[in-house]
């Protein structure tokens, strides 16, 4: 069986990128300061990951390196493999994660995850909020800005969180997205308006425990994986308690460790089914395939909220890079070249392979 592996790889970081307008999002001072790093490939993969993942499928496939780039369309109807393994986030445009499923449906090509429209809603903070609120699945209260003008009039409760309303990866979301007041919530959204060139995310800030979700199968063979928790009390003394573009890209990282996941989650029994079951209720709402990662957090009451949705899950091969699906997969006892071919069984048998 031939598999190609379509992926978007991280570009090198260089000086190139620190021009005179950049700015450190995480700075209070309102100072431009030169970035240390750049958050645009922060949805992307490593060589590392791509390498790992390529001698995971190799184990039992042959395997064809397929970069998600302009020429990708074209090297899938050339090689014509017999399944395609999607990890690319794509590039550019609210809808970039469904670029390759979207070659693959033209080209008849059965591939790994979700189809095309979950992806893009999934991208879409808002739109997902509205489903889930229509099949009254609990999410925090929102809206969305396109212009900081518009803010105007808006009688809100604080604190609040601003996102951009189309990146993953924490891509946006630094530790001052957190506002305690009107002025800063005006500076986080120009700031999201200006950089990202998309409207501003503004959720009522949910002020409980964190977790996530890690769930593989389709119909009702839908399991999820051990919950993994987010413990804040890792992060450096006074910074917000959420998991930013810092905590998870520069605070955190193989050689500096930060203790930030608790898995399995020590929750009592009831926290979990209910945890569980919104998890599972929204990953048949939006139509997930496969496999995905959701997102959840406790309000003041400990009720569980649907943060986001994963539907192209991060899985980082080393045990030390905090990533979240092949931590739940280990708690499970799953190895990281079993979970792979775990999902691809699962998606072979939604296709009939």
């Amino acid at each position: 069986m031939q598999i190609a592996l379509t992926y978007n790889v991280k570009k090198e970081h260089t000086t190139a990128n620190e021009t005179s307008d950049s700015f450190d999002p995480s700075s209070n001072s309102g100072e431009r300061i030169p970035l240390s790093y750049d958050d645009t490939y922060a949805e992307w993969d490593s060589w590392e990951t791509i390498n790992a993942l390529r001698d995971a499928i190799a184990i039992r496939y042959d395997v064809h390196m397929v970069e998600a780039d302009e020429d990708a369309f074209e090297k899938l109807r050339s090689l014509r493999p017999d399944f395609v393994f999607n990890i690319a986030e794509g590039f550019k445009g609210v809808s970039r994660e469904a670029q390759i499923p979207v070659m693959c449906e033209m080209l008849q090509l059965p591939y790994l995850g979700s189809d095309p429209l979950t992806l893009s809603l999934c991208l879409d903070k808002a739109r997902t909020k509205e489903i889930l609120n229509y099949h009254n699945i609990p999410t925090a209260s929102f809206f969305v800005c396109e212009q900081a003008s518009s803010l105007n009039g808006h009688a809100l409760t604080f604190p609040q969180i601003v996102k951009p309303l189309h990146e993953g990866s924490s891509k946006g979301i630094y530790n001052k997205s957190l506002v305690h007041a009107y002025d800063e919530l005006r500076q986080e959204v120009e700031r999201i308006i200006d950089r990202y060139g998309q409207p501003a995310l503004i959720e009522s800030f949910l002020p409980g425990r964190e977790f996530t979700v890690a769930l593989m199968g389709n119909g009702n063979k839908v399991k999820p994986l051990p919950i993994v928790e987010i413990k804040y009390d890792s992060l450096p003394e006074g910074v917000n308690p959420i998991y930013s573009y810092e905590a998870k890209w520069i605070w955190d990282t193989p050689d500096q460790p930060l203790e930030i996941f608790s898995c399995p989650a020590k929750i009592d029994p009831a926290l979990q089914n209910e945890i569980e079951k919104i998890c599972m209720d929204t990953y048949r709402v939006l139509r997930c395939k496969d496999w995905s990662r959701i997102d959840v957090r406790l309000d003041e009451m400990d009720v569980p909220h649907i943060i986001e949705i994963n539907p192209l899950p991060g899985i980082l091969p080393n045990e030390e890079d905090n990533s979240c699906f092949p931590k739940a997969a280990r708690a499970a006892g799953i190895s990281y070249q079993e979970l792979i071919k775990r999902v691809i069984d699962v998606a072979k048998e939604r296709w009939n392979i």
